[in-house]
């Protein structure tokens, strides 16, 4: 009898060991997904944003493709390792952005304000023909809510 409690003690030491792991690494996934690479921060002169880094080839792929939602003082800076022309289109963007095309300066050299989702096979590109080193994308609106313009001086934090 007292082998079959102990049997039974350690089969539920186990399951309950194992829903805690795959509690753990749901929280994680779920806490990456919406909080992933935060690690830094963009001020505009009266604006700052809490913003995800995306520098590896996939995070630059993915963006922030399928996001319902973007709090107010979040956003996604594309780092890029040189200064160059670069494009982007909204294609599984759920949210409309503002992107904001940024020189090695710190200067913001173009912007598209509210770009809309595409629900399309074939969506529009948005570009500057100008050189960027960085491009952050921040909920639509919101450069002309803080006034932020081309010209302006971004700082990082």
């Amino acid at each position: 009898m007292f082998k079959t409690i102990n049997k039974l003690n350690i089969i539920l030491s186990i399951i309950l060991f194992l829903i805690a792991v795959a509690f753990f690494i749901y929280a994680q996934s779920n806490d990456l997904k919406n909080n992933s690479h935060i690690i830094s921060e963009v001020c505009f002169e009266n604006k700052c944003f809490d913003v995800e880094i995306a520098d590896t080839p996939k995070e630059k792929e993915m963006g922030l493709m399928s996001r319902e939602y973007l709090k107010s003082n979040r956003g996604m800076l594309f780092v890029f390792e040189k200064e160059s022309v670069y494009n982007f289109w909204m294609k599984n963007v759920l949210i409309p952005l503002d992107m904001i095309w940024i020189d090695e300066s710190n200067k913001i050299v173009f912007m598209k304000e509210n770009a809309e989702p595409c629900e399309t096979e074939q969506c529009e590109i948005f570009g500057s023909d100008k050189k960027a080193k960085y491009v952050l994308e921040v909920n639509g609106g919101l450069a002309e809510k803080t006034g932020v313009k081309t010209g302006d001086e971004i700082k990082f934090k």
